[in-house]
C-alpha cells in the first residue's frame, strides 16, 4: 500500500465509523445540543459532511478558500439519509481528488492557510499529506464529541472499534 491507499483507508474507516455512530442516533435527539452554544446533533452531522466540500475547494487553491458558497447553505436537513444522500456526489469528488495525486504532491504542494489570522484563528502552512490528515482527525474528533453527545442523552453508544 502507498501513502494515498493509506490516506483513502483512513478516511473511508473513520466516514464508516461515523456514520455508525450517526445512524444510532434517534430521530427525536438529533436537535439536541450539550449548551446553546454547542453544534446539535444535526448541526455537527451537516458541519462533517459540507468539510468534505469545503476541503475540496481549501485543497484544490492550495489553501487559498475566498468566497466559497457551500451548496449545503440553501438546503434544510430532513433525514440523516437524504443528508448522506446529498453530501455523496462531494465526498466522492474529494476522495477522487484523493485518488488523483502522486505520491510526491503529498510533500511538495503546500496548503497555505496564512489568511486564517485575520480571521482570529491559527495560520500555517503545512504539506498537503499533512493537511489530509488533518481532515481525517477533523472528523474523528466530531466522532469523539458525538459519542459524548450520546453518553449524556444516555443512549446506547455503536461499537466502533469492530
Amino acid at each position: 500500500m502507498n501513502n494515498t491507499d493509506l490516506l483513502l483507508l483512513n478516511l473511508s474507516e473513520i466516514r464508516r465509523r461515523s456514520i455508525k455512530v450517526w445512524t444510532a442516533i434517534p430521530k427525536d435527539r438529533l436537535d439536541w445540543r450539550p449548551d446553546t452554544e454547542a453544534l446539535s446533533c444535526k448541526e455537527m452531522i451537516r458541519h462533517v459532511l459540507e468539510c468534505d466540500y469545503y476541503y475540496l475547494q481549501i485543497l484544490k487553491n492550495h489553501g487559498k478558500a475566498q468566497n466559497v458558497q457551500s451548496p449545503f447553505e440553501t438546503k434544510a436537513f430532513t433525514t440523516l439519509d437524504d443528508e448522506l444522500n446529498f453530501s455523496k456526489s462531494f465526498r466522492n469528488q474529494f476522495i477522487n481528488f484523493i485518488a488523483s495525486l502522486a505520491a510526491e504532491d503529498l510533500t511538495n504542494i503546500q496548503i497555505d492557510r496564512s489568511e486564517l489570522a485575520e480571521l482570529g484563528y491559527t495560520d500555517y502552512i503545512r504539506s498537503l499529506g499533512d493537511m489530509l490528515l488533518r481532515t481525517a482527525y477533523h472528523e474523528g474528533v466530531h466522532t469523539g464529541q458525538m459519542l459524548d453527545y450520546m453518553r449524556t442523552m444516555n443512549v446506547e453508544r455503536p461499537d466502533i472499534w469492530d
